[in-house]
């Protein structure tokens, strides 16, 4: 029965393809159920996720991997770092992102994060079928996201940890408009969710990418510059959730969170970039991170970039130790 039941979830994924990121990269991609989306566009939602080919025998653990808003997952060095520290990877782009946009669907648009997961849940499972440690790692959005589907989980034994990088836990921005706009958007969000507001900066992205002066060469269209129309929708739903975390989780496994040691500018070009955290405040990310569970571990990276994987290099090691020296003495 056990194995019927294994081969049944190992039936809901495509067959196994290689991926945009080389032949180390394999991808596989989820059939979900019909979503708000689907029924306006006439479009059934797709995940995708991919595992980096282990370079010997397969580990029995694993991470995988949660990107954030305008955003899917490219960062093969930290791949090769898990895998050197004895951590197969798995990353999985939530529908509406990356690999998992289709036409017509709008990129990157959702009214509730919780619609999540069912394909964060089909992926776990998936990855449990070969490995008996499981440590899910989201960025960003991905961090929320994943906060909160942990605190939903609780109690089952899913993943045995869980490892933020620069989780959006709080809104940036001034008193009004953390309180007075977040209200307006509520209820916008509630009855016209298609209402775009502020669309996103790019100089971050800029600073990011080969073509622009950068290190790192990723798919433009997947991860544009100026991102993708930030809707009414997504905010309330984000903020909603900033307000279950500020209330208190319970997150019942280790839980370690990393944050940059400063903030930069979010809308202009300057020289630190790549260097602080030009998108959310670590302030509140250090602020919040200990209402995620009993079981918090905070580390400040000094120099740290929003994604501190996408740091300088001595910088983004220094996250990368962080990360598996926790794994290493938390869970394995």
């Amino acid at each position: 029965m056990a194995d019927d039941d294994a081969r049944a979830r190992r039936d809901l994924w495509d067959r196994e393809t290689s991926d945009v990121l080389g032949n180390r990269w394999r991808a596989r991609t989820l059939h979900l159920r019909p979503d708000d989306v689907a029924r306006r566009t006439g479009v059934d939602p797709v995940a995708t996720l991919v595992r980096r080919v282990p370079d010997g025998e397969p580990s029995r653990r694993a991470v995988l991997y949660l990107h954030g808003f305008v955003d899917y997952f490219f960062q093969t060095h930290v791949g090769d770092a898990l895998a050197a520290a004895g951590w197969d990877t798995y990353a999985l782009d939530l529908r509406d992102h990356g690999r998992s946009i289709r036409p017509g669907r709008p990129p990157n648009e959702t009214t509730d994060l919780g619609v999540y997961a069912q394909e964060i849940d089909a992926a776990v499972r998936a990855v449990r079928l070969d490995h008996d440690e499981v440590v899910l790692l989201g960025h960003s959005t991905g961090g929320l996201t994943a906060a909160l589907w942990a605190d939903a989980r609780r109690g089952l034994g899913l993943v045995d940890a869980l490892v933020l990088n620069s989780p959006w836990l709080d809104l940036r921005g001034s008193w009004a408009e953390r309180t007075v706009v977040t209200r307006a958007i509520d209820r916008v969000g509630r009855v016209a969710p298609q209402v775009r507001l502020r669309g996103l900066a790019p100089h971050y992205g800029r600073a990011l990418h080969a073509a622009t002066g950068g290190e790192w060469d990723y798919d433009l269209t997947w991860k544009p510059h100026e991102g993708f129309p930030v809707r009414a929708g997504f905010v309330r739903t984000v903020r909603r959730g900033h307000a279950r975390v500020a209330r208190g989780l319970a997150i019942d496994m280790p839980v370690l969170v990393l944050a940059s040691d400063a903030a930069g500018p979010d809308d202009v070009a300057h020289d630190a970039l790549l260097s602080t955290d030009s998108v959310l405040d670590p302030a509140q990310i250090a602020a919040r991170a200990h209402l995620l569970g009993t079981d918090v571990t905070f580390v400040e990276v000094p120099g740290g970039a929003h994604d501190l994987a996408l740091s300088a290099p001595d910088v983004r090691e220094r996250y990368l130790r962080e990360v598996v020296t926790f794994l290493q003495e938390r869970v394995g």
